[in-house]
């Protein structure tokens, strides 16, 4: 006998601002239970200590969560100079203090800030959700367990002084996924010879979403107090897909792809993922895998109702 799924059947995502001192997954819970939702998840965790653009996929949406994890990521970041914390950020109890130079100014960080532009090794903290044997490193950490973490490539696409003060600096940072912020802020106090952390975060930018796109909790919980309906939040799964290039079917070739076959377009330059269109919107993700003078369309992931168009 199969198990019944509590909630009622929602698609679609709504982008919240996550607010300081609480987890991702507590946000999500909050909201699922506002929207009464069957089956919710969000596209990568925000530290309690930060907030801004946090995307939540709902239904159908769930589907492509991976794809909008893997998404370039924007940050606006609060450095304290002078202070090592454990943790990379002032959640952590301080473990080093040293003076910071004097004179900090906009043409002596340039140089500093130069240095982490572009592709860059990086090594993830042990305050971070990275796994070793199936745990979490946060959790070695916490039992006060070191555990050696190699480097890993990244990119730093924007790396922008926003304002200096006598011992924080203001940074706006546009970066591929893996990124950790806090490892980049310690990275620089390094470099700077004094050490920093992070006490301010926001994200701006995941997905495609800005916060121009995002929704308070406490509007939502208002809402639902005046008994207005939250569906129309939501924005279709391929709002957040826009990196990847479109393509429309019809006829047998959409048929094919409906029923998860592969179909072959002639003289298109298309290299992996495509979205796919059909008569009445959006049918799901097709990979492109170039064959010669055609293309082969490989269906991934479709939309359940898809059938339909």
């Amino acid at each position: 006998m199969s198990r019944r799924r509590k909630g009622r059947e929602v698609n679609g995502i709504l982008v919240i601002d996550k607010p300081l001192g609480i987890t991702s997954n507590g946000i999500l819970q909050q909201v699922k239970r506002l929207y009464g939702a069957a089956k919710a998840g969000h596209t990568g965790a925000l530290d309690p200590l930060a907030t801004g653009v946090l995307p939540l996929c709902f239904g159908e949406a769930t589907k492509f969560s991976q794809m909008m994890l893997d998404s370039d990521k924007a940050y606006i970041a609060t450095a304290r100079l002078g202070e090592r914390t454990e943790t990379g950020d002032s959640e952590g109890a301080v473990v080093a203090t040293k003076p910071v130079p004097e004179n900090l100014t906009p043409e002596v960080l340039e140089p500093v800030l130069e240095q982490f532009r572009g592709d860059i090794q990086q090594v993830p903290s042990m305050y971070s959700a990275l796994k070793h044997n199936g745990r979490p490193l946060y959790e070695y950490a916490r039992e006060g367990i070191e555990i050696e973490r190699p480097a890993r490539p990244v990119t730093i696409y924007e790396l922008e002084l926003l304002a200096v003060r006598e011992n924080e600096l203001d940074i706006a940072v546009k970066c591929t996924k893996g990124t950790y912020i806090r490892s980049l802020v310690e990275d620089i106090g390094e470099a700077l010879g004094c050490g920093a952390h992070v006490i301010e975060l926001r994200r701006t930018l995941a997905a495609g979403f800005t916060l121009a796109d995002v929704h308070a909790v406490p509007d939502l919980e208002a809402m639902r107090e005046r008994d207005e309906s939250l569906d129309g939040l939501l924005v279709a799964p391929d709002a957040a897909l826009s990196m990847f290039p479109e393509h429309r079917l019809s006829g047998q070739p959409l048929v094919s792809i409906l029923n998860g076959q592969p179909v072959r377009i002639p003289g298109q330059a298309y290299d992996g993922f495509v979205r796919i269109y059909g008569n009445e919107g959006f049918v799901g993700l097709a990979e492109a895998l170039p064959e010669g003078e055609e293309t082969k369309l490989v269906p991934r992931r479709l939309v359940s109702d898809s059938g339909k168009r």
